[in-house]
């Protein structure tokens, strides 16, 4: 099977003349695991700690507790953001790397496909990232601060300002195509890999897929978090 880079999803069906793409239809998947394990957990949670309970707590906190390094008192609010971007990024990762994938078609077109290799999903996701980002930014600066980031009638600061809102553009660029790339890369090498060798030898290349799908979940959070603290944090030299 061949892949060509496709920089928007293939359009399935309408529904009142809404496109329903095949990546649509697997985000919708993966909201729906995502809300049904979350209820799942909330309900089985209990003083004596179940086997769900007890696989998931060590990693929120590990998670939280980065967090806090990082963001300090500002962590309570940014935390549940960036576990959100880390739960749905894996979440949809792994689940593009499931027997169906890219191979069942529906009108000559994949009926599921990785959301993640859709460059329209990982730049929405970099501009929620940004959006929230540059919202928190206004919340604990004030709007006055906030502006004083970009404008200023030092020279040198404005100039300063004008790097660091390109600098803006360039993280939402950074993010998208850093996702994009890699999930988009593992999905050619494994269709290559498959069409080639039908059993055992496409096995390892499923394992470092389940590998980069994990790391550019835990990336695109981390960087997410980073851009968070760092944008909360009042420049007195703006002054």
């Amino acid at each position: 099977m061949e892949h060509a880079i496709v920089l928007k999803p293939e359009v399935l069906w309408y529904i009142n003349n809404f496109p329903i793409t095949n990546t649509l239809m697997v985000s919708w998947i993966a909201m729906a695991i995502l809300i049904i394990a979350a209820i799942f957990v909330r309900l089985s949670i209990k003083m004596v700690p179940s086997n769900i309970q007890n696989f998931f707590e060590p990693i929120i906190d590990t998670a939280y507790g980065l967090s806090l390094d990082l963001a300090g008192k500002k962590a309570s609010v940014f935390f549940p953001w960036v576990m959100t971007f880390f739960f749905f990024i894996i979440t949809a990762n792994w689940l593009g790397l499931l027997p169906g994938f890219a191979t069942i078609t529906y009108n000559d077109h994949p009926l599921l496909r990785s959301i993640n290799s859709d460059l329209n999903m990982t730049l929405s996701l970099a501009l929620i990232s940004a959006f929230v980002t540059h919202f928190l930014a206004v919340k604990y600066l004030g709007v006055k601060n906030y502006l004083l980031k970009w404008v200023a009638l030092n020279p040198i600061f404005l100039f300063v300002g004008i790097l660091e809102l390109v600098g803006e553009f360039t993280k939402v660029v950074s993010l998208s195509f850093r996702l994009f790339g890699n999930i988009f890369a593992g999905e050619v090498v494994l269709a290559t890999i498959s069409s080639m060798f039908a059993f055992i030898l496409p096995l390892p290349f499923y394992f470092l897929e389940i590998v980069v799908g994990f790391v550019q979940a835990a990336v695109f959070a981390m960087l997410t978090l980073v851009f968070m603290s760092l944008l909360t944090e009042k420049h007195e030299t703006s002054h």
